[in-house]
């Protein structure tokens, strides 16, 4: 659903077996005019971004399963439904198990069903703008191998059988000023520009809107939560660019700010530039550019080199100035979530408050602060049994009431021109059971460790994300989502390339790079725990009597941690001074935004344990 900032997110149903059922058939029609035996589904769009406008939901349209990570495969008689370990409680509620089956996209996924189900002679037909090449590779693969064929489509037949399609958006770009980005666009491009040429490439094909917003200094509203101008470009080892980008969208004041060295050009205007590269080398990211971007460099005569996005690093490292404007924009949101945690444990304690109820409060509230600019992610907010759903989506048919008794999850961030932020709270309603507070502890002991690890340069999130999870393990216990994801300023509340998880990755943490700490635990049917602060590398510091300087966490998120929810005798004292410190600069840096009963409120929940 679409959020825009002069008005609340509602709460009509989006998604629901519904979808299913008086779409598939059409799909299935389209597919039969095609010669299509099966039609491949991805969650992702023309831009592989993860939110997505209204005019791209496919897999939505198809299926009614909206959570951000996705994909299915369609055939005439049969219907597979792909989803991460976040989304096995949500895609049951929201996809009729009538019209499909549901798997794991992990471990294999689609490429290993597509192997184990095709048969000789069977067309799989896909979308090549909506896969990236080097996934499009393995699933070409596992049809080659089954014996079946493989068919890129010129048009999606789902966009021919959307007969309602909602309009492509072309919102203004606006301009985030210096003094918040903390580098000019000329000076970025120049050190991309060098980057370029360092690799012996000639330019290089940004696909990423996030990428080229951060690069230009712009912003935009064309998806939802997130401040994206969708578009594509170009750049070359001089940091000149070309910005493919809808012209309804540009204000004078953007051309200007823009200038000479970057020439805009229409979206449809691409092809034709990329055919201009014969025999150039131009650098692709094989993990966001489409394989549609790729075969068209190709067939243009250039020489594709696969490489990372060159901007996404330099982007996940701060500078001073984005981490100043961040650390600001999480005060004043530290702010909305202390009277939003006081009202929890206060009104909302009658056991007659709903997941809407709360959440629209919450918004409420973050909004007293008339800069912000959207949330950040449609807000999670999980009752009871809802709180095990773990990228849960409130709406009419599943909302519960915050039962006493019961834990309630929240995770929420907005969206602020100095800052992005994200926060998990969860908070008893009621007396929480011993259960509930010996795993809360489990889950606290694990978010402290990664708070106050120090580590040597070249470490990496996977050499990490043990930390969090060790007290967890110790009691035979676990959970299914990455520990951390990096944050933009102003940007993707979800970025790369770093993050802190069980998955390999081989981005070492530099000072800047700001991090998610996140680690949780879900019983399905009962309740969910997580606490989210985020956070972000500091430069290497020497250690008393220690032989190498260590870099480690300074915490952005300033909100209480629930005391009632603590076994103190679980927590060691290094811990027990952790949070005293934690809470005490909570009730320092926020306490003087506060009045009233939410300040006594706010005391009280900061005192030492």
């Amino acid at each position: 659903m679409n959020q825009i900032a002069d008005s609340f997110q509602t709460y009509d149903v989006t998604g629901g077996p519904e979808y299913g059922h008086r779409n598939l058939p059409k799909l299935r029609a389209a597919m039969t005019v095609l010669g299509l035996d099966l039609f491949l589904v991805p969650h992702e769009d023309e831009y592989q971004n993860e939110y997505l406008p209204d005019c791209n939901e496919r897999l939505m349209w198809v299926s009614g399963f909206t959570g951000s990570a996705g994909a299915a495969i369609i055939g005439i008689d049969t219907a597979v439904m792909f989803v991460d370990g976040r989304y096995t409680l949500q895609v049951r509620q929201q996809v009729s198990e009538d019209l499909y089956s549901f798997t794991k996209l992990e471990g294999g996924g689609m490429a290993s069903w597509l192997r184990a189900n095709v048969t000789a002679g069977q067309i799989v037909g896909f979308d090549p703008r909506l896969h990236s090449p080097a996934s499009l590779a393995r699933l070409r693969d596992a049809v080659t191998l089954a014996g079946g064929k493989t068919l890129s489509l010129p048009t999606n037949p789902i966009d021919t059988a959307w007969n309602d399609r909602p309009a492509v958006p072309l919102t203004k770009v606006t301009i985030q000023p210096t003094s918040l980005a903390g580098k000019s666009h000329a000076d970025k491009r120049a050190e991309i520009g060098r980057s370029i040429a360092a690799s012996n490439a000639d330019a290089a094909l940004i696909t990423a809107p996030a990428s080229i917003a951060w690069l230009l200094n712009i912003r935009g509203s064309d998806v939802q939560c997130t401040p994206l101008p969708l578009s594509t470009a170009l750049i070359d080892t001089n940091g000149h660019m070309q910005l493919f980008i809808a012209p309804e969208k540009l204000s004078d004041e953007v051309r200007t700010h823009l200038g000479n060295e970057v020439s805009l050009q229409s979206d449809d205007a691409l092809e034709s530039s990329i055919s201009a590269l014969s025999g150039k080398i131009v650098i692709a990211d094989p993990n966001t550019a489409s394989a549609w971007h790729v075969d068209t460099l190709q067939a243009a005569g250039a020489k594709v080199k696969s490489a990372s996005d060159p901007v996404a690093l330099p982007k996940a490292i701060k500078n001073a100035v984005e981490i100043k404007g961040t650390s600001a924009a999480h005060v004043r949101d530290g702010a909305a979530l202390v009277r939003f945690l006081h009202w929890l444990d206060t009104d909302a304690q009658s056991g007659e408050v709903d997941e809407i109820e709360a959440s629209t409060q919450l918004e409420r509230f973050r909004r007293v602060d008339t800069s912000i600019r959207d949330l950040s992610f449609e807000t999670i907010s999980g009752a009871g049994p809802n709180g095990a759903v773990v990228h849960y989506r409130v709406n009419t048919k599943t909302v519960l009431k915050l039962k006493r008794g019961s834990l309630f999850l929240v995770d929420s961030g907005g969206q602020y021109p100095d800052g992005t932020t994200d926060i998990t709270r969860t908070v008893p309603i009621g007396q929480a059971t011993q259960e509930m507070c010996e795993r809360f502890t489990l889950v606290l002991k694990g978010h402290i460790a990664l708070a106050t690890v120090k580590f040597p340069a070249g470490t990496t999130g996977s050499n990490l994300d043990v930390l969090a999870r060790h007290p967890l393990w110790q009691a035979g216990l676990d959970y299914d989502h990455g520990t951390g994801h990096g944050v933009g300023v102003f940007l993707g509340v979800h970025e790369g390339p770093q993050r802190i998880s069980k998955r390999p990755n081989n981005i070492a943490l530099k000072p800047g790079m700001i991090v998610s700490n996140e680690p949780g635990y879900y019983k399905a049917g009962e309740y969910g725990i997580r606490i989210e602060n985020l956070q972000y590398v500091t430069p290497p510091a020497a250690i008393a009597d220690g032989e190498r300087d260590m870099l480690g966490f300074s915490t952005l998120t300033l909100a209480p941690i629930h005391r009632d929810l603590i076994v103190l005798n679980m927590l060691t004292q290094a811990e027990r001074d952790y949070m005293n410190a934690y809470h005490a600069r909570v009730l320092r840096e926020i306490g003087p935004l506060i009045e009233g009963d939410a300040k006594t409120w706010l005391t009280t929940a900061c005192a030492p344990l």
